[in-house]
Protein backbone atom coordinates (compact mmCIF):
# COMPACT_ATOMS: atom_id res chain seq x y z
CA UNK A 1 0.00 0.00 0.00
CA UNK A 2 3.00 2.18 0.62
CA UNK A 3 4.15 1.65 -2.60
CA UNK A 4 0.95 2.63 -4.35
CA UNK A 5 -0.15 5.99 -2.75
CA UNK A 6 -2.54 6.55 -5.29
CA UNK A 7 -4.53 3.59 -3.92
CA UNK A 8 -3.90 4.41 -0.44
CA UNK A 9 -7.32 4.79 1.12
CA UNK A 10 -5.86 7.23 3.70
CA UNK A 11 -4.79 10.77 2.93
CA UNK A 12 -0.86 10.24 1.49
CA UNK A 13 0.61 14.16 0.36
CA UNK A 14 4.27 15.32 -0.14
CA UNK A 15 5.51 18.74 0.45
CA UNK A 16 8.77 19.92 -0.92
CA UNK A 17 11.76 21.52 0.73
CA UNK A 18 10.50 24.86 -0.82
CA UNK A 19 6.91 24.54 0.91
CA UNK A 20 5.19 23.66 -2.35
CA UNK A 21 2.58 20.95 -2.62
CA UNK A 22 4.09 18.55 -4.75
CA UNK A 23 1.88 15.17 -4.38
CA UNK A 24 -1.47 14.59 -3.29
CA UNK A 25 -3.74 11.48 -3.67
CA UNK A 26 -7.53 11.23 -3.75
CA UNK A 27 -7.88 10.24 -0.56
CA UNK A 28 -6.62 13.99 0.53
CA UNK A 29 -8.88 15.46 -0.94
CA UNK A 30 -11.10 16.63 2.13
CA UNK A 31 -7.82 18.41 4.14
CA UNK A 32 -6.85 19.95 0.38
CA UNK A 33 -10.27 21.31 0.53
CA UNK A 34 -10.74 22.62 4.06
CA UNK A 35 -7.00 23.84 3.91
CA UNK A 36 -6.96 25.55 0.72
CA UNK A 37 -4.35 23.24 -0.01
CA UNK A 38 -3.36 23.18 -4.36
CA UNK A 39 -0.47 21.01 -5.99
CA UNK A 40 2.03 23.37 -7.49
CA UNK A 41 1.24 26.00 -5.17
CA UNK A 42 3.13 27.16 -1.98
CA UNK A 43 1.48 25.44 1.08
CA UNK A 44 -0.17 27.88 3.99
CA UNK A 45 1.96 29.43 6.21
CA UNK A 46 0.47 28.54 9.41
CA UNK A 47 -0.05 25.17 8.30
CA UNK A 48 3.28 24.59 6.69
CA UNK A 49 5.12 25.77 10.32
CA UNK A 50 2.80 23.23 12.03
CA UNK A 51 3.81 20.17 9.91
CA UNK A 52 8.00 21.38 10.14
CA UNK A 53 7.43 21.75 13.52
CA UNK A 54 5.63 18.44 14.29
CA UNK A 55 8.29 16.54 11.78
CA UNK A 56 11.37 18.13 13.79
CA UNK A 57 9.81 16.17 17.05
CA UNK A 58 11.45 13.43 18.33
CA UNK A 59 9.89 11.01 17.36
CA UNK A 60 7.78 13.18 14.82
CA UNK A 61 4.64 15.02 16.52
CA UNK A 62 1.36 14.35 14.40
CA UNK A 63 -1.54 16.95 14.82
CA UNK A 64 -5.57 17.37 14.02
CA UNK A 65 -7.07 18.89 11.42
CA UNK A 66 -11.03 19.40 11.59
CA UNK A 67 -12.48 19.01 8.16
CA UNK A 68 -16.12 19.74 8.36
CA UNK A 69 -17.78 16.67 10.47
CA UNK A 70 -14.71 14.58 9.96
CA UNK A 71 -10.91 14.74 12.02
CA UNK A 72 -7.69 14.05 10.39
CA UNK A 73 -4.74 13.33 12.36
CA UNK A 74 -1.85 14.35 10.31
CA UNK A 75 1.93 13.06 10.52
CA UNK A 76 4.80 14.62 8.70
CA UNK A 77 7.65 12.70 8.30
CA UNK A 78 11.04 13.62 7.06
CA UNK A 79 12.03 13.01 3.46
CA UNK A 80 14.92 13.00 1.13
CA UNK A 81 13.08 15.52 -0.91
CA UNK A 82 10.90 17.51 1.56
CA UNK A 83 7.71 16.18 3.98
CA UNK A 84 5.97 13.04 3.48
CA UNK A 85 2.40 13.68 5.19
CA UNK A 86 0.35 10.86 6.23
CA UNK A 87 -3.63 11.43 6.73
CA UNK A 88 -5.73 9.18 9.32
CA UNK A 89 -9.59 9.58 9.75
CA UNK A 90 -9.99 9.26 13.11
CA UNK A 91 -13.47 10.76 13.10
CA UNK A 92 -15.30 7.78 14.97
CA UNK A 93 -12.71 7.04 17.11
CA UNK A 94 -10.48 9.99 18.21
CA UNK A 95 -11.78 10.22 21.69
CA UNK A 96 -10.72 6.13 22.33
CA UNK A 97 -7.68 6.39 20.53
CA UNK A 98 -6.70 8.69 23.08
CA UNK A 99 -7.57 6.82 25.70
CA UNK A 100 -7.16 3.05 25.09
CA UNK A 101 -7.99 2.08 28.58
CA UNK A 102 -11.38 3.38 27.96
CA UNK A 103 -11.59 1.61 24.82
CA UNK A 104 -14.27 -1.17 24.99
CA UNK A 105 -12.52 -3.44 22.45
CA UNK A 106 -9.08 -5.05 23.18
CA UNK A 107 -6.25 -2.93 22.26
CA UNK A 108 -2.04 -4.41 22.50
CA UNK A 109 1.13 -2.85 21.99
CA UNK A 110 4.32 -4.63 21.27
CA UNK A 111 7.80 -3.72 19.70
CA UNK A 112 9.10 -5.28 16.85
CA UNK A 113 10.41 -8.49 18.74
CA UNK A 114 7.53 -9.25 20.04
CA UNK A 115 7.82 -7.61 23.46
CA UNK A 116 4.47 -6.70 24.87
CA UNK A 117 4.31 -2.82 26.07
CA UNK A 118 0.77 -2.55 26.97
CA UNK A 119 -2.59 -4.36 27.18
CA UNK A 120 -5.81 -2.15 27.90
CA UNK A 121 -8.90 -3.88 30.12
CA UNK A 122 -10.59 -5.12 27.17
CA UNK A 123 -7.29 -7.87 25.99
CA UNK A 124 -6.82 -9.33 29.25
CA UNK A 125 -8.62 -12.09 28.36
CA UNK A 126 -6.35 -12.41 24.92
CA UNK A 127 -3.03 -12.03 26.84
CA UNK A 128 -3.78 -14.77 29.76
CA UNK A 129 -5.03 -16.66 26.77
CA UNK A 130 -1.38 -16.50 25.66
CA UNK A 131 0.04 -16.39 29.22
CA UNK A 132 1.66 -13.05 28.52
CA UNK A 133 2.44 -10.45 30.47
CA UNK A 134 3.81 -7.16 30.24
CA UNK A 135 7.70 -7.36 29.43
CA UNK A 136 7.24 -10.73 28.36
CA UNK A 137 7.85 -12.30 24.37
CA UNK A 138 4.56 -13.40 22.79
CA UNK A 139 4.61 -16.71 21.51
CA UNK A 140 6.33 -17.27 18.52
CA UNK A 141 3.54 -18.32 16.27
CA UNK A 142 1.31 -15.27 16.67
CA UNK A 143 4.74 -13.24 16.48
CA UNK A 144 5.07 -15.02 13.02
CA UNK A 145 1.18 -13.96 11.94
CA UNK A 146 1.87 -10.09 13.03
CA UNK A 147 5.13 -9.61 10.50
CA UNK A 148 3.66 -11.69 8.11
CA UNK A 149 0.59 -9.18 8.16
CA UNK A 150 2.73 -5.90 8.31
CA UNK A 151 4.60 -7.35 5.97
CA UNK A 152 1.67 -7.66 3.05
CA UNK A 153 1.69 -11.43 3.35
CA UNK A 154 -1.61 -12.05 4.94
CA UNK A 155 -4.56 -9.64 4.28
CA UNK A 156 -7.12 -11.47 6.89
CA UNK A 157 -7.17 -10.58 10.75
CA UNK A 158 -5.68 -12.76 13.00
CA UNK A 159 -8.09 -15.18 15.30
CA UNK A 160 -7.48 -16.35 18.39
CA UNK A 161 -9.64 -17.09 21.13
CA UNK A 162 -9.24 -16.16 24.79
CA UNK A 163 -11.79 -16.78 28.11
CA UNK A 164 -13.98 -18.94 25.92
CA UNK A 165 -14.09 -16.37 23.14
CA UNK A 166 -12.54 -15.64 19.93
CA UNK A 167 -11.38 -12.03 18.40
CA UNK A 168 -10.02 -11.14 15.46
CA UNK A 169 -6.15 -8.97 15.67
CA UNK A 170 -5.63 -6.44 13.06
CA UNK A 171 -1.83 -5.33 13.27
CA UNK A 172 -0.64 -1.97 12.44
CA UNK A 173 2.82 -0.62 12.36
CA UNK A 174 4.00 2.48 14.30
CA UNK A 175 7.56 2.64 12.81
CA UNK A 176 8.15 6.45 13.87
CA UNK A 177 7.43 5.35 16.91
CA UNK A 178 8.75 1.62 17.21
CA UNK A 179 6.15 -0.13 18.41
CA UNK A 180 3.33 -2.11 16.53
CA UNK A 181 -0.58 -1.81 17.62
CA UNK A 182 -2.93 -4.68 17.64
CA UNK A 183 -6.53 -3.53 17.50
CA UNK A 184 -9.01 -6.50 18.46
CA UNK A 185 -12.62 -7.06 17.92
CA UNK A 186 -15.03 -9.70 19.57
CA UNK A 187 -16.08 -12.01 17.01
CA UNK A 188 -17.51 -15.12 18.76
CA UNK A 189 -21.27 -13.93 17.59
CA UNK A 190 -20.35 -12.93 14.75
CA UNK A 191 -18.29 -16.47 13.74
CA UNK A 192 -21.62 -17.81 14.98
CA UNK A 193 -23.69 -16.25 12.83
CA UNK A 194 -21.28 -17.02 9.35
CA UNK A 195 -21.93 -20.27 10.39
CA UNK A 196 -25.77 -20.50 10.45
CA UNK A 197 -26.43 -18.11 8.06
CA UNK A 198 -30.18 -18.37 8.27
CA UNK A 199 -30.41 -17.42 11.25
CA UNK A 200 -28.00 -13.77 10.25
CA UNK A 201 -29.83 -10.66 10.15
CA UNK A 202 -28.18 -9.57 7.01
CA UNK A 203 -28.21 -10.39 3.93
CA UNK A 204 -26.01 -13.55 3.00
CA UNK A 205 -25.84 -15.03 -0.79
CA UNK A 206 -23.66 -17.33 -2.53
CA UNK A 207 -23.48 -18.06 -6.22
CA UNK A 208 -20.95 -20.19 -8.40
CA UNK A 209 -18.64 -18.76 -10.32
CA UNK A 210 -20.55 -18.73 -13.30
CA UNK A 211 -23.13 -16.92 -11.57
CA UNK A 212 -25.62 -19.31 -10.66
CA UNK A 213 -27.47 -18.55 -7.47
CA UNK A 214 -26.75 -21.36 -4.89
CA UNK A 215 -27.93 -19.92 -1.65
CA UNK A 216 -29.77 -16.99 -0.19
CA UNK A 217 -30.96 -16.58 3.27
CA UNK A 218 -34.56 -15.13 4.34
CA UNK A 219 -33.17 -12.04 5.06
CA UNK A 220 -31.56 -11.70 1.62
CA UNK A 221 -34.70 -11.52 -0.74
CA UNK A 222 -35.11 -7.77 -0.96
CA UNK A 223 -31.77 -8.10 -2.28
CA UNK A 224 -32.72 -10.64 -4.66
CA UNK A 225 -35.48 -8.49 -5.97
CA UNK A 226 -33.09 -5.43 -6.42
CA UNK A 227 -30.46 -7.56 -8.58
CA UNK A 228 -33.89 -9.79 -10.39
CA UNK A 229 -32.00 -12.73 -9.36
CA UNK A 230 -33.69 -15.93 -7.66
CA UNK A 231 -31.99 -19.10 -5.53
CA UNK A 232 -31.06 -21.51 -8.46
CA UNK A 233 -31.23 -19.30 -11.37
CA UNK A 234 -28.47 -17.53 -13.35
CA UNK A 235 -27.17 -13.77 -11.92
CA UNK A 236 -28.53 -10.94 -14.16
CA UNK A 237 -25.32 -10.38 -16.30
CA UNK A 238 -24.86 -6.72 -15.12
CA UNK A 239 -25.33 -7.45 -11.68
CA UNK A 240 -22.83 -10.43 -12.69
CA UNK A 241 -20.63 -7.83 -14.38
CA UNK A 242 -20.58 -5.49 -10.72
CA UNK A 243 -19.25 -8.76 -8.97
CA UNK A 244 -16.56 -9.84 -11.28
CA UNK A 245 -15.21 -6.43 -11.48
CA UNK A 246 -15.28 -6.71 -7.75
CA UNK A 247 -13.56 -10.09 -7.26
CA UNK A 248 -11.12 -8.81 -10.05
CA UNK A 249 -9.96 -5.93 -8.31
CA UNK A 250 -11.39 -3.70 -11.41
CA UNK A 251 -14.13 -2.24 -8.50
CA UNK A 252 -13.80 -0.98 -5.02
CA UNK A 253 -15.70 -3.61 -2.49
CA UNK A 254 -18.39 -3.45 -1.41
CA UNK A 255 -20.91 -2.29 -3.48
CA UNK A 256 -24.63 -0.77 -3.13
CA UNK A 257 -28.42 -2.03 -4.52
CA UNK A 258 -31.72 -0.56 -4.08
CA UNK A 259 -35.15 -2.01 -3.75
CA UNK A 260 -37.96 -0.41 -2.13
CA UNK A 261 -36.76 2.43 -1.18
CA UNK A 262 -33.94 0.39 0.79
CA UNK A 263 -30.37 0.19 0.25
CA UNK A 264 -28.12 -2.38 0.85
CA UNK A 265 -24.57 -2.53 0.64
CA UNK A 266 -22.90 -5.69 -0.38
CA UNK A 267 -19.54 -7.08 0.65
CA UNK A 268 -18.05 -9.23 -2.16
CA UNK A 269 -15.81 -12.52 -0.52
CA UNK A 270 -14.48 -14.93 -3.51
CA UNK A 271 -14.06 -18.21 -1.75
CA UNK A 272 -12.24 -19.61 -5.31
CA UNK A 273 -11.85 -22.54 -3.07
CA UNK A 274 -14.85 -23.84 -3.56
CA UNK A 275 -15.94 -21.95 -6.60
CA UNK A 276 -18.27 -19.72 -5.08
CA UNK A 277 -18.67 -16.48 -4.02
CA UNK A 278 -20.51 -14.67 -0.86
CA UNK A 279 -22.11 -11.97 -0.63
CA UNK A 280 -22.63 -10.02 2.91
CA UNK A 281 -25.43 -7.44 2.63
CA UNK A 282 -26.13 -4.52 5.23
CA UNK A 283 -28.91 -2.58 5.01
CA UNK A 284 -27.41 1.52 4.89
CA UNK A 285 -30.70 2.98 3.99
CA UNK A 286 -30.48 4.97 7.37
CA UNK A 287 -27.25 6.19 6.90
CA UNK A 288 -27.90 6.86 3.76
CA UNK A 289 -30.74 9.05 4.24
CA UNK A 290 -28.69 10.72 7.05
CA UNK A 291 -25.97 11.42 4.58
CA UNK A 292 -28.58 12.78 1.81
CA UNK A 293 -30.37 14.94 5.04
CA UNK A 294 -26.54 16.02 5.38
CA UNK A 295 -26.14 17.63 2.08
CA UNK A 296 -29.36 18.90 1.69
CA UNK A 297 -28.69 20.56 5.91
CA UNK A 298 -25.26 22.06 3.90
CA UNK A 299 -26.54 22.78 0.75
CA UNK A 300 -29.32 25.33 2.72
CA UNK A 301 -26.63 26.35 5.17
CA UNK A 302 -24.28 27.88 2.30
CA UNK A 303 -27.54 29.59 0.65
CA UNK A 304 -27.39 31.89 3.55
CA UNK A 305 -24.25 32.08 4.94
CA UNK A 306 -20.76 32.24 3.58
CA UNK A 307 -18.58 29.26 3.49
CA UNK A 308 -15.90 30.11 5.89
CA UNK A 309 -18.90 31.48 8.53
CA UNK A 310 -20.61 28.08 7.86
CA UNK A 311 -17.89 25.95 8.45
CA UNK A 312 -17.46 27.72 12.06
CA UNK A 313 -20.67 27.64 12.93
CA UNK A 314 -20.07 23.86 12.32
CA UNK A 315 -16.95 23.71 14.77
CA UNK A 316 -18.83 25.00 17.39
CA UNK A 317 -18.60 29.12 17.62
CA UNK A 318 -21.30 30.29 18.70
CA UNK A 319 -20.80 34.19 18.73
CA UNK A 320 -19.48 35.39 15.31
CA UNK A 321 -18.52 39.13 15.12
CA UNK A 322 -15.47 40.45 12.82
CA UNK A 323 -14.35 43.66 12.26
CA UNK A 324 -12.62 44.09 8.85
CA UNK A 325 -9.91 46.54 7.77
CA UNK A 326 -11.33 46.98 4.52
CA UNK A 327 -14.20 45.68 2.43
CA UNK A 328 -15.98 46.59 -1.19
CA UNK A 329 -19.59 46.80 -0.43
CA UNK A 330 -21.73 46.91 -3.57
CA UNK A 331 -25.55 47.68 -4.10
CA UNK A 332 -27.45 47.42 -6.73
CA UNK A 333 -31.62 48.60 -7.18
CA UNK A 334 -33.90 47.95 -9.92
CA UNK A 335 -34.50 51.54 -11.65
CA UNK A 336 -38.90 52.26 -10.82
CA UNK A 337 -39.90 48.79 -10.00
CA UNK A 338 -42.08 49.77 -7.64
CA UNK A 339 -44.34 51.44 -10.15
CA UNK A 340 -43.83 48.73 -12.51
CA UNK A 341 -45.05 46.23 -9.18
CA UNK A 342 -48.13 48.07 -8.76
CA UNK A 343 -49.42 47.71 -12.90
CA UNK A 344 -48.80 43.84 -13.01
CA UNK A 345 -49.83 40.53 -11.09
CA UNK A 346 -47.84 39.35 -8.14
CA UNK A 347 -46.87 36.09 -10.08
CA UNK A 348 -45.28 38.41 -12.80
CA UNK A 349 -43.09 40.71 -10.72
CA UNK A 350 -41.80 37.65 -8.84
CA UNK A 351 -40.41 35.93 -12.05
CA UNK A 352 -38.75 38.96 -12.97
CA UNK A 353 -37.13 39.93 -9.52
CA UNK A 354 -36.32 36.12 -9.69
CA UNK A 355 -34.49 36.55 -12.79
CA UNK A 356 -32.97 39.24 -12.73
CA UNK A 357 -31.25 38.40 -8.95
CA UNK A 358 -30.71 34.74 -10.32
CA UNK A 359 -28.43 36.81 -12.69
CA UNK A 360 -26.58 38.73 -9.80
CA UNK A 361 -26.18 35.66 -7.98
CA UNK A 362 -24.60 33.34 -11.01
CA UNK A 363 -22.14 36.91 -11.61
CA UNK A 364 -21.38 36.85 -7.58
CA UNK A 365 -20.05 33.12 -7.74
CA UNK A 366 -18.10 34.01 -10.94
CA UNK A 367 -16.37 36.70 -9.05
CA UNK A 368 -16.11 34.89 -5.94
CA UNK A 369 -18.02 37.37 -3.93
CA UNK A 370 -20.21 36.95 -0.90
CA UNK A 371 -24.14 37.67 -1.62
CA UNK A 372 -25.17 39.62 1.67
CA UNK A 373 -28.71 40.17 1.19
CA UNK A 374 -31.65 41.25 -0.83
CA UNK A 375 -34.23 44.03 0.44
CA UNK A 376 -37.43 44.50 -1.81
CA UNK A 377 -35.47 45.27 -5.36
CA UNK A 378 -32.23 46.21 -3.78
CA UNK A 379 -29.53 43.83 -3.94
CA UNK A 380 -25.95 43.80 -1.56
CA UNK A 381 -23.04 42.02 -2.38
CA UNK A 382 -19.61 42.38 -0.70
CA UNK A 383 -15.96 41.27 -1.12
CA UNK A 384 -13.45 41.37 1.09
CA UNK A 385 -15.26 38.84 3.85
CA UNK A 386 -13.91 35.98 2.49
CA UNK A 387 -10.50 33.95 2.91
CA UNK A 388 -10.91 33.02 -0.12
CA UNK A 389 -11.28 36.43 -2.33
CA UNK A 390 -13.37 39.41 -3.07
CA UNK A 391 -10.87 42.43 -4.01
CA UNK A 392 -11.88 45.70 -5.24
CA UNK A 393 -11.48 44.69 -8.89
CA UNK A 394 -13.63 41.48 -8.34
CA UNK A 395 -16.28 43.72 -7.28
CA UNK A 396 -15.96 46.41 -9.87
CA UNK A 397 -16.05 44.04 -12.68
CA UNK A 398 -18.98 42.27 -10.75
CA UNK A 399 -20.84 45.97 -11.13
CA UNK A 400 -19.72 46.27 -14.96
CA UNK A 401 -20.84 43.07 -15.81
CA UNK A 402 -24.48 43.04 -14.27
CA UNK A 403 -24.88 46.41 -16.48
CA UNK A 404 -24.33 44.65 -19.37
CA UNK A 405 -26.51 41.58 -18.79
CA UNK A 406 -29.19 43.93 -17.49
CA UNK A 407 -28.48 45.79 -20.95
CA UNK A 408 -29.64 42.21 -22.57
CA UNK A 409 -32.55 41.68 -20.53
CA UNK A 410 -36.08 41.25 -21.32
CA UNK A 411 -39.20 40.45 -18.92
CA UNK A 412 -41.40 37.97 -20.84
CA UNK A 413 -43.38 40.72 -22.02
CA UNK A 414 -40.27 42.23 -23.53
CA UNK A 415 -40.17 44.84 -21.12
CA UNK A 416 -36.11 46.31 -20.25
CA UNK A 417 -35.05 46.98 -16.88
CA UNK A 418 -32.28 49.24 -15.60
CA UNK A 419 -30.23 49.50 -12.36
CA UNK A 420 -28.81 52.09 -10.25
CA UNK A 421 -25.67 50.91 -8.76
CA UNK A 422 -23.39 52.39 -5.72
CA UNK A 423 -19.69 51.01 -5.02
CA UNK A 424 -17.45 52.19 -1.71
CA UNK A 425 -14.61 50.45 -0.01
CA UNK A 426 -13.77 50.61 3.67
CA UNK A 427 -13.85 49.17 7.26
CA UNK A 428 -16.76 47.19 8.22
CA UNK A 429 -18.04 44.41 10.72
CA UNK A 430 -19.42 41.27 9.81
CA UNK A 431 -21.68 38.92 11.80
CA UNK A 432 -23.97 36.07 12.58
CA UNK A 433 -27.57 37.58 13.69
CA UNK A 434 -30.57 36.16 14.93
CA UNK A 435 -31.71 32.77 16.44
CA UNK A 436 -34.49 31.51 14.13
CA UNK A 437 -33.76 32.75 10.34
CA UNK A 438 -30.38 33.98 11.17
CA UNK A 439 -28.17 35.86 8.61
CA UNK A 440 -25.06 36.89 7.82
CA UNK A 441 -24.95 40.61 7.95
CA UNK A 442 -22.08 43.75 7.24
CA UNK A 443 -22.71 46.80 9.13
CA UNK A 444 -21.01 50.25 9.33
CA UNK A 445 -20.19 53.76 7.40
CA UNK A 446 -19.02 51.73 4.51
CA UNK A 447 -22.59 49.58 3.71
CA UNK A 448 -24.38 52.97 4.12
CA UNK A 449 -22.05 55.30 1.69
CA UNK A 450 -22.45 52.19 -0.92
CA UNK A 451 -26.06 52.68 0.00
CA UNK A 452 -26.56 56.37 -0.75
CA UNK A 453 -24.15 55.84 -3.71
CA UNK A 454 -26.49 53.73 -5.59
CA UNK A 455 -30.34 55.71 -3.89
CA UNK A 456 -28.67 58.94 -5.42
CA UNK A 457 -27.25 57.76 -8.67
CA UNK A 458 -28.32 57.22 -12.13
CA UNK A 459 -30.14 54.83 -14.13
CA UNK A 460 -27.20 52.26 -15.81
CA UNK A 461 -24.27 53.71 -14.28
CA UNK A 462 -22.11 52.85 -11.23
CA UNK A 463 -21.36 55.99 -8.80
CA UNK A 464 -18.53 55.55 -6.75
CA UNK A 465 -16.69 58.18 -3.80
CA UNK A 466 -13.85 60.16 -4.62
CA UNK A 467 -11.43 58.10 -2.63
CA UNK A 468 -13.23 54.92 -4.42
CA UNK A 469 -12.01 56.14 -7.92
CA UNK A 470 -9.01 56.75 -6.95
CA UNK A 471 -8.35 52.88 -5.79
CA UNK A 472 -9.82 51.94 -9.13
CA UNK A 473 -8.03 54.61 -11.82
CA UNK A 474 -5.26 52.34 -12.42
CA UNK A 475 -7.27 50.09 -14.03
CA UNK A 476 -10.50 51.91 -15.32
CA UNK A 477 -11.98 54.12 -16.92
CA UNK A 478 -13.50 56.78 -14.43
CA UNK A 479 -16.04 60.11 -15.21
CA UNK A 480 -16.20 62.68 -12.81
CA UNK A 481 -19.75 63.87 -12.11
CA UNK A 482 -19.44 66.04 -8.88
CA UNK A 483 -20.33 67.33 -5.27
CA UNK A 484 -23.68 65.57 -4.66
CA UNK A 485 -25.67 65.71 -1.74
CA UNK A 486 -25.83 62.42 0.15
CA UNK A 487 -28.41 61.94 2.78
CA UNK A 488 -26.62 61.86 5.98
CA UNK A 489 -23.52 62.45 4.76
CA UNK A 490 -23.57 66.00 3.17
CA UNK A 491 -21.51 67.27 -0.33
CA UNK A 492 -19.45 64.15 -1.50
CA UNK A 493 -17.29 64.25 -4.61
CA UNK A 494 -18.80 61.64 -6.81
CA UNK A 495 -17.28 59.86 -9.94
CA UNK A 496 -18.86 57.21 -12.67
CA UNK A 497 -17.12 53.83 -13.09
CA UNK A 498 -17.06 53.49 -17.16
CA UNK A 499 -15.13 50.61 -17.49
CA UNK A 500 -11.53 49.04 -18.23
CA UNK A 501 -8.97 51.33 -19.50
CA UNK A 502 -7.48 50.24 -22.95
CA UNK A 503 -4.35 47.70 -22.35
Amino acid sequence: MASFPDRNPNPVMRVAHDGELAYANAASQPIREELALRLGEPVPAGFLARLRDGAAASPPAPFEVACGVRTFEILAVPSGDGLNIYGTDVTARVVVARFPDRNPHPVIRMTPDGTLLYANRASQPIVRALSASVGSVIPAELLAQVRASIAGEANEPIEVRGGGREYALSPVAIPEFGFVNLYGMDITAQHAVVRFPDENPNPVLRMKRDGLVTYANPAAQPVLRAVGAAVGERMPDGMLDRVRAITDGRAPNPMEVTNGGRTFELRVVALFEFESINLYGTDVTAARQVEQANRENERLLLNILPVSIAARLRNGEQLIADNFDEIVVLFADVVDFTPYSAMHPAREVVAVLNDIFSIFDRLAERHRLEKIKTVGDAYMVVGGIAPEGGSTVQVADMALDMLEEMGRYRTGAGVSMQIRLGLHIGPGIGGVIGLKKFIYDVWGDTVNTASRLESHGEPGRVQVTAETARRLEHAYRLERRGSVELKGKGPTETYFLLGHRAI
